[in-house]
């Protein structure tokens, strides 16, 4: 739980921030003193373009959303709030969820996921604990892969050899994610990393991404998805890497290479 900050105590925050160059966003949202916010990922692979639905409407600039896309965030009420996506231009849901609190301070995101018989959907909620004064990247790891029932997840600098160190988010089972929703997100420092997948308890990779920069403040969301067409096997290669940045960039998520000889 966010602790009660007094008003003097975040104007100083406030100002340091500014010192600092840091994001006063961010320190509202610790203090939990922001409406709730929400986005959407598209994450289904040759999936039709969708609506975004929130308590059965499109909140602005949420419609139309194909393969790769991710919303902005937009304000949403506290409280229950139900979420669904349907196929573009209409309101019969093709998968829908509920968040039973939605909470001052909190993001929430919800994905649209492939299925092995009909779409799925997953909800996370990131009650956003950051340190006021912390600079980090937050990360967090989603399994949208129905042919992946668990897998482990390393983010490490490039040349680590995996034998010698444990996961960065072990265990991601699908339609889950870890950290867990409810749970803060994992926080890493700025660098140049790789991303290695296996399957849960292995140390063989079936994916391996080119090195890539985390940046200071990023907002990372890293979802493995199932190259279509393959959902009933799990190969090396046989899944995708997303990384869907959050804020209001508008940024599509990014397919991370996967460079295993051979793929």
């Amino acid at each position: 739980m966010k602790l009660i900050r007094t008003v003097a105590a975040v104007i100083g925050v406030a100002s340091v921030l500014t010192a600092c160059g840091g994001s006063g966003s961010d320190a509202a949202k610790s203090l939990g003193i922001t409406d709730p916010e929400i986005h959407f990922v598209h994450a289904i692979p040759g999936g039709p373009a969708v609506d975004f639905l929130v308590n059965g409407a499109a909140p602005g600039g949420q419609t139309n959303i194909n393969y790769l896309g991710v919303t902005n965030f937009t304000n949403i009420n506290t409280g229950s709030t139900n979420v669904a996506y349907a196929s573009t231009g209409t309101t019969t849901a093709l998968a829908s969820g509920n968040f039973p609190d939605a909470a001052n301070g909190h993001e929430y995101t919800v994905l649209a996921l492939p299925g092995l018989t009909a779409p799925g959907i997953g909800l996370i909620d990131d009650p956003f604990d950051k340190g006021l004064l912390s600079n980090d990247a937050r990360v967090r790891a989603f399994n949208a892969s129905a042919n992946a029932t668990n897998l482990d997840i390393y983010i490490v600098p490039s040349g680590t050899n995996i034998n010698g160190v444990s996961p960065t988010m072990a265990g991601v089972s699908f339609s889950n994610a870890v950290p867990a929703s409810g749970q803060d997100s994992l926080y890493l420092s700025g660098g140049t990393y790789v991303a290695i997948v296996t399957a849960a308890g292995s140390k063989t990779a079936i994916f391996q991404s080119a090195t890539f920069s985390l940046a200071n403040n990023a907002d990372w969301l890293v979802t493995t998805v199932p190259i279509a067409g393959t959902l009933s096997q799990l190969l090396p290669g046989q899944i995708h890497l997303l990384v869907a940045q959050g804020g209001n960039t508008g940024t599509p998520a990014v397919e991370l290479s996967n460079t295993l000889t051979g793929q």
